[in-house]
């Protein structure tokens, strides 16, 4: 661990100076043009925060340090006999910026197994939730339960310098990514599997290990939670879940209180809980059809009734892609190999097939195109995984691995307590109705 930690502050030393020069000389330069729309809309567009670990872009969709999701399944190490990328190497690249070797991702491996355990009075906690609880909220108190185990917190209390701020985020990373799964798989087991946890198998990657105390030994499922953890791993900083982590971080809560902010956030449906609605919408599809697999003009009929009842297709559109998702892409690709006569599946490729060409006829939607939550559902379903309340704390373990990466980044680059400015609309009159030179005055 001590050479990935020593590599990591190499790179952040270096980078704080490169920035250092870059405001020194720059630092006045303006970016871009603030309308008036985008302040009241939610910021929609505006550049406003600095994340190193990935970038959006409107075509070409996520890139994680310059690598496209078809270069991570190419270049990353793999398991035994898979074919799939190792999350624990797409973690190594967010934090240092290099494709990991095989042997580094072992190492990477071995270090969070051992850092993996979690106290039994984590899951006394979750245990003391009704099984009624929604398997997301089950999940951050875990996460909030085992607060009391921060680095970050004790060395603060302590009195750390805070040069050693990013030592202490660091440490914290790694335990609770190591620790996440069984959190998240304890969910698993008590809602839906008679309590009846699973014990970790020390042999097993990260992701493999995750499916194993789920429960599912399929080694196509453990493929498939490589290529989910890998692909839903970060998003660039300004969606909900990682800018709340990075804001929630910047007042210097520990990587924990962090961490679990962003994850109420990824339990919206406007961000993670959409994976669920997906599944839902299909699955209420096949019953009102009473069928199974609707044909083309089932479907077309089904989505203009959902349209026309001022409900959203879910799954398609996006704040930023101008173009099919690269992560649905990547899914499609998994079901083609694995599952491609998957009735369920199937209906996904119908159904985007149809909508697209529905949504572009309204003249108002600027991306028809499938997100990456419109297929991941199906997948699951094909394993045995029915339960899509769920499917959002599998988002959360991956999302971790970003928000983590970059948290450890934030405090290394000692990056400051987050504080826009908000106004008033009377002062917005005002300043629209010049009476005062600067809006806020």
């Amino acid at each position: 661990m001590e050479m990935l930690k020593q590599k990591f502050k190499a790179q952040a030393d270096k980078l704080g100076e490169e920035i250092k020069a870059i405001l020194k000389e720059h630092g006045d330069t303006v970016i871009g043009q603030t309308t008036l729309a985008q302040v009241y809309q939610g910021m929609r567009g505006m550049t406003a925060l600095i994340t190193e670990t990935s970038l959006l872009d409107a075509q070409d969709g996520i890139r994680f340090r310059r690598h496209s999701i078809d270069e991570l399944r190419d270049k990353l190490p793999k398991a035994n006999g898979g074919s799939e990328p190792l999350p624990e190497g797409l973690f190594y690249l967010m934090l240092v910026g290099e494709i990991p070797t095989q042997e580094e991702v072992e190492n990477l491996t071995s270090i969070l197994q051992r850092r993996s355990h979690v106290p039994s009075y984590v899951f006394e906690t979750m245990s003391a939730l009704p099984k009624e609880t929604h398997p997301m909220t089950m999940f951050v108190v875990g996460v909030m339960a085992l607060q009391g185990e921060s680095t970050f917190a004790k060395k603060y209390a302590e009195g750390m310098n805070k040069k050693e701020y990013w030592a202490a985020t660091f440490e914290d990373t790694l335990d609770l990514i190591a620790r996440l799964p069984h959190i998240a798989a304890y969910v698993y087991r008590r809602k839906y599997k008679q309590g009846k946890a699973l014990q970790p198998d020390g042999l097993l990657d990260w992701a493999g290990n995750f499916a194993h105390m789920l429960g599912y030994d399929d080694d196509q499922f453990k493929e498939l939670m490589r290529l989910y953890m890998v692909i839903h791993a970060d998003h660039e900083g300004g969606n909900v879940s990682a800018h709340t982590t990075h804001l929630v971080g910047s007042a210097l809560s520990d990587p924990y209180l962090s961490y679990a902010a962003g994850m109420n956030g990824l339990a919206g449906p406007l961000h993670g809980l959409a994976n669920q609605e997906v599944i839902k919408w299909i699955f209420e599809m096949q019953e009102q059809l009473q069928t199974k697999e609707p044909t083309a003009e089932q479907i077309k009929e089904y989505v203009e009734k959902t349209l026309s009842e001022g409900k959203v297709v879910p799954g398609y559109g996006h704040a930023v892609l101008r173009k099919t998702d690269p992560r649905f892409t990547a899914q499609m690709d998994f079901g083609k190999k694995h599952m491609s006569d998957d009735p369920l599946v199937n209906t996904v490729w119908r159904i985007y097939e149809t909508v697209p060409p529905i949504l572009q006829s309204l003249g108002k939607v600027k991306n028809p195109w499938p997100n990456v939550d419109a297929h991941s559902g199906a997948l699951l379903v094909h394993y045995g995984m029915v339960e899509y309340e769920y499917y959002t704390v599998l988002f959360a373990v991956s999302r971790a691995l970003g928000v983590l990466s970059s948290l450890c980044w934030d405090r290394a680059l000692s990056m400051p307590l987050e504080r826009p400015k908000s106004v008033t609309t009377a002062a917005v009159k005002r300043w629209l109705n010049k009476e005062v030179q600067n809006l806020g005055d």
